[in-house]
């Protein structure tokens, strides 16, 4: 173990309450790392920073306007983890806004594969660019390279976790929430919904994200359906209690709750993190997929989600319903990355006064 990895030990070991506060420059946001740094005010902010660029961007000179906000900043999108949406939306949210891009997309095409740390690695990058968007397999990486560039660096550049182990995905639980709130604008607002979650819930980082997100909401309740293997793990649920969140249980089967959600987000197996091939196989999960059947359960005025890919959780049959928002939120994917990253580069009120 070297100086280092002694020094993010003792890091890694605050509370997240102190951990934020060293992601954060004159009580504005600096880096992205976890959902829990998202107030109601911030969300509140980025749902209409992401709805003022949408419609900015229809003109050719509102387009122009946006693109020349951030058109002297680089950015490095470093993914080490397959992706597509992520990838391609963070991508275009920085053209959007006129940033230059540079990637890694395969850590064997770097100096990694010649024994090149990861701290050296981040280093390195930080060199040329002004922000950092990441993806990694290991849990918390985004997490150490945001804590390494604050502190053990002469040129220090905001992060952005774009998927981090099967920990957390915050910019997933910000679409996210940007599709709910959209969703819902005419029937209330979030507050008082219930939010069924489906799936691989233990090793979902897009459930888990959100879940933390649902704090910042009234009266919300959560319902979380997958079998036992796959249930929500402990340390979510303690923070839903300490936070008075009410959540409930579902390990038999999808159908039994679905009458009661306002909106249903499946997701997938995450069998990329079996720790033997096939372990996944072996539990049935037959009794928790979407399909035309079921949908007559459904509220009529629900939305359903699911942050991609999929494989066979959603009946294909079921796209063509009204209810089914799940390609919308794909596409809001581009535009609320693209208010975060224009709210952590202060060019928001910018954009307000246009």
């Amino acid at each position: 173990m070297t100086i280092l990895d002694e020094q993010y030990a003792e890091f890694e070991r605050l509370p997240n309450e102190e951990k934020i506060k060293c992601f954060e420059k004159d009580g504005r946001l600096y880096d992205m790392i976890i959902s829990q740094q998202l107030n109601r005010q911030i969300l509140d902010d980025l749902y209409r920073i992401t709805n003022q660029i949408r419609s900015i961007s229809k003109s050719k000179a509102g387009s122009q306007f946006i693109q020349s906000l951030l058109c002297h900043k680089r950015a490095m999108l470093y993914f080490g983890q397959p992706s597509s949406r992520t990838f391609l939306s963070f991508e275009n949210a920085c053209h959007l806004l006129g940033m230059k891009t540079s990637e890694i997309r395969d850590p064997s095409v770097s100096s990694e594969v010649k024994g090149e740390s990861f701290d050296d690695s981040l280093r390195t990058f930080s060199t040329y660019t002004d922000l950092i968007i990441m993806r990694h397999k290991g849990q918390n990486m985004a997490e150490r390279a945001a804590w390494l560039l604050n502190t053990h660096t002469y040129r220090p550049v905001p992060v952005i976790n774009g998927g981090s182990g099967s920990d957390q995905h915050p910019t997933q639980a910000l679409l996210d929430v940007f599709t709910l709130q959209q969703s819902f604008e005419y029937q209330g607002g979030l507050d008082g919904k219930t939010i069924l979650m489906c799936g691989d819930l233990k090793r979902g980082r897009t459930v888990r994200s959100l879940s933390y997100l649902m704090k910042n909401f009234r009266g919300m309740k959560i319902i979380y359906a997958a079998p036992a293997a796959f249930q929500m793990k402990e340390d979510v649920c303690n923070f839903l209690d300490r936070h008075g969140i009410s959540y409930a249980i579902e390990t038999q089967s999808l159908d039994k709750v679905l009458g009661e959600a306002d909106a249903i987000y499946m997701t997938r197996i995450q069998d990329e993190h079996d720790a033997t091939p096939g372990e996944s196989g072996k539990t049935d999960v037959s009794k928790f997929k979407l399909t035309l059947a079921n949908m007559a359960r459904v509220k009529p005025n629900a939305v359903i989600m699911h942050p991609f890919p999929r494989r066979d959780e959603i009946d294909v049959a079921i796209d063509p319903d009204p209810r089914a928002m799940y390609w919308r939120q794909e596409r809001n994917g581009m535009w609320s990355r693209a208010a975060l990253i224009a709210y952590m580069f202060r060019v928001d009120q910018e954009i307000r006064n246009y």
